[in-house]
């Protein structure tokens, strides 16, 4: 099996380093980059499995970075370091794209714990998504699984990364019911009962480029104290 490519982007060298080392020992290629610029440099020259990104950085700051590739459709997946502690910095983080954070001091065993979780994310998305059918068409609406582009009247809509992730978890099990909580586990690869309003926030966002009348949803619906459920299909 073919090692995982991993990112590291850390300006405290001693850190990367001991993070570097980890990651090998878990059959893992790490490349270290200690600044903002050459890091968002190395990510957009190659293709990575994982980017590990500090917060604060020489240059540019991670969310600065996250922002940028994630404007430009890379969806690498973002596990972000952050010495601070305040929910503001992990809601941005989190609403750039970053795909899990960890608060600075951590332990080398969680970061491993937290990055085999992603990959087993990602194994089982893509897994999910050989499974399916790779064009998926409900209505008007056609989502595309393997150019991740999801089509309304033929029209292609500008979908972030997390909202066509969102989406197509959704229409992948039509009727069915998922609270925020799970949609946060599901999707966002996490568990945590303080940010259900980031899946609000992209839910409404969602919406507001798929639905011709948001406030009467056809596609995504909401299910009152519970969440949400894709509509199923019309008989």
């Amino acid at each position: 099996m073919q090692k995982r490519s991993v990112l590291v982007i850390e300006d405290q060298k001693d850190i990367a380093e001991l993070i570097g080392v980890h990651l090998k020992d878990n059959d893992c290629q790490a490349k270290l980059i200690h600044d903002g610029i050459g890091g968002l440099a190395e990510a957009e020259a190659k293709n990575y499995d994982l980017i590990i990104l500090d917060l604060m950085l020489p240059g540019m700051d991670g969310l600065e970075i996250c922002r940028r590739l994630r404007g430009k459709s890379n969806y690498t997946p973002i596990l972000m370091l952050t010495s601070k502690s305040s929910e503001l910095d992990r809601v941005l983080g989190l609403e750039m794209g970053a795909d899990d954070y960890l608060t600075k001091p951590f332990s080398v065993m969680e970061l491993i714990a937290r990055v085999k979780a992603i990959f087993r994310r990602i194994d089982a998305i893509a897994s999910r998504e050989i499974k399916a059918r790779q064009l998926l068409e409900v209505g008007d609406l056609s989502i595309d699984v393997e150019r991740r582009t999801v089509k309304l009247h033929n029209a292609l809509l500008d979908l972030t990364a997390k909202e066509f992730d969102l989406l197509l978890h959704l229409a992948l099990n039509p009727g069915r019911v998922y609270t925020r909580a799970q949609l946060l586990d599901q999707v966002w690869g996490y568990s945590h009962s303080g940010y259900e309003h980031t899946v609000n926030s992209h839910m409404n966002r969602l919406r507001a480029k798929l639905e011709a009348d948001p406030a009467n949803p056809r596609y995504v619906l909401t299910v009152w104290g519970v969440g949400y459920k894709f509509a199923e299909a019309e008989k």
